[in-house]
């Protein structure tokens, strides 16, 4: 799954699954554009690409505003002349039941989660569509299909990425740019380490492979699905949950 000489361009990569994303597909031997909404946060991923030989831009952008998005894709090509790889990871989490659910709550998470993911992967089609080259991954998530009590704007920023990463992946085959989605279950990240421990008690007896993801598990799908290897996939949705979801 060689993925030398390729450019790739990773959202929210400062930290968590995004940080391990950069760096596994840097190991394959793709140049990483770290773009994250704090430049400060992504120097260790910058620090930790170049460790590996690979080329690296930090990049400061807020993925919910389309003139930022356009910027970015602007600045990868002045550097590198080319966009291979969009890995859509940017999201965030506003939790709480429906009726207590404030409505800035709502909107920054479909902005950040669902519009960022429309206005990178529109910045960065005509280059690829040009190039007839493109490998698009959207991450999306279990929650996007089952639901999850507390979470109903962020589940239905997911269940919404998921249908536009099939619509996507339809529109632009023809163009050799293929566009998939991976979903994770419960990671071991950020997001999940405030979770009390009974409630991850309980998480754990609905996951048959009994333990919670790990950012590198997320990591080695997305990079299967921008190879050559994943060259006749597109529009699928990858479950990477340790079983929790068996579709």
């Amino acid at each position: 799954m060689s993925l030398q000489g390729r450019t790739a361009i990773v959202t929210g990569a400062a930290q968590g699954i995004g940080r391990a994303i950069a760096e596994c597909l840097a190991q394959a031997g793709a140049d990483i554009a770290v773009a994250d909404l704090d430049p400060g946060r992504s120097v260790e991923t910058v620090e930790s690409v170049e460790k590996l030989g690979r080329k690296s831009l930090n990049i400061k952008v807020n993925v919910a505003d389309a003139n930022e998005t356009k910027a970015m894709v602007e600045q990868v090509l002045e550097a590198w002349g080319k966009v291979d790889i969009l890995v859509n990871n940017a999201g965030i989490t506003r939790d709480g039941l429906l009726l207590r659910m404030k409505e800035e709550d709502w909107n920054l998470v479909l902005q950040i989660n669902l519009n960022g993911t429309f206005n990178c992967t529109k910045a960065v089609l005509q280059p690829m569509t040009k190039q007839r080259y493109g490998r698009i991954v959207n991450i999306a998530s279990i929650v996007g299909v089952i639901g999850n009590a507390g979470q109903a704007n962020y589940s239905a920023s997911k269940a919404a990425v998921i249908g536009f990463t099939k619509t996507v992946g339809r529109e632009y085959a023809s163009r050799n740019v293929t566009v998939n989605a991976v979903a994770p279950g419960f990671i071991d990240t950020a997001m999940t380490h405030g979770l009390p421990a009974d409630v991850k008690e309980t998480l754990l007896k609905q996951i048959p492979l009994g333990r919670l993801g790990v950012p590198t598990d997320i990591a080695a799908a997305v990079r299967f699905l921008v190879s050559e290897d994943a060259a006749y996939i597109t529009g699928h949705v990858l479950h990477v949950n340790g079983g929790m979801l068996m579709v």
